[in-house]
């Protein structure tokens, strides 16, 4: 394994240009979502392997229902496909030491998926090697206006004073509570947008960007972000 003089210790990853691999291919748009979802069981284990204690890697957006009923049908086809999979090897997860947690609103979704992304939630929710963040029916604008109704409920209900709403009072209530910042965010496919991923969390995020559609996305181009994040100088508004 590579050593890197500054590893992230969160790094979040938009898996783009699913489609646009496969339809450069002749192949359906679904077929590159299949090898995508390869390209993300990659990634996954090889970055856990190199050290890295946090991964975000954003799978289905709260924009993503606007697609093709048979495209949007494909996509959950996949996530069964993986959550059954999880089940069925969950030892080898359990020894990979892997915490797989599901952000974004679940309730959307089929309810056989919700009842396998609970099981897995649970079946790994003691593992600490590596926290895999999977964000599925996610939006960023849509984790703060959830955080914004719990400060407004609980103001409304007198337990918490108006005064006391700060930075740390609304990062408690997203997703990703009680975790580091991502350090870096991987946008693969060309595309120079955050587009609604972790909008309050990458106030100070590291940005690298590639042309390499994420089905082609391989360990030699995440080295490839990350030895160039070492060299990155974070100042964080400071000098």
């Amino acid at each position: 394994m590579p050593e890197f003089k500054n590893l992230p210790a969160h790094v979040g990853i938009i898996m783009d240009g699913n489609g646009r691999w496969a339809k450069s291919r002749g192949l359906s748009r679904s077929e590159g979502h299949k090898q995508g979802a390869e390209v993300f069981r990659k990634i996954c284990t090889y970055a856990s392997d190199i050290g890295i204690r946090y991964l975000t890697f954003y799978a289905f957006s709260t924009e993503n229902w606007k697609r093709p009923a048979d495209e949007v049908n494909a996509l959950m086809n996949i996530f069964r496909s993986f959550l059954k999979e999880a089940d069925e090897r969950r030892a080898e997860n359990e020894e990979k030491g892997l915490r797989f947690r599901f952000i974004g609103d679940m309730s959307k979704l089929p309810r056989d998926i919700t009842k396998l992304v609970n099981t897995l939630e649970s079946c790994s929710a003691d593992k600490t090697k590596t926290v895999v963040n999977l964000a599925v029916n996610y939006g960023g604008r849509s984790e703060l206006v959830r955080a914004a109704k719990e400060l407004a409920k609980e103001a409304a209900s007198g337990r918490l004073s108006p005064d006391d709403i700060d930075e740390k009072a609304i990062a408690d209530r997203l997703y990703t509570a009680g975790q580091p910042d991502p350090d870096l965010i991987i946008r693969p496919s060309g595309e120079y947008r955050l587009s609604n991923f972790m909008t309050w969390q990458s106030a100070y995020s590291e940005f690298w960007y590639s042309d390499i559609m994420w089905p082609d996305f391989t360990t030699d181009d995440l080295d490839k972000a990350l030895s160039d994040f070492a060299e990155r100088k974070r100042r964080f508004g400071g000098v």
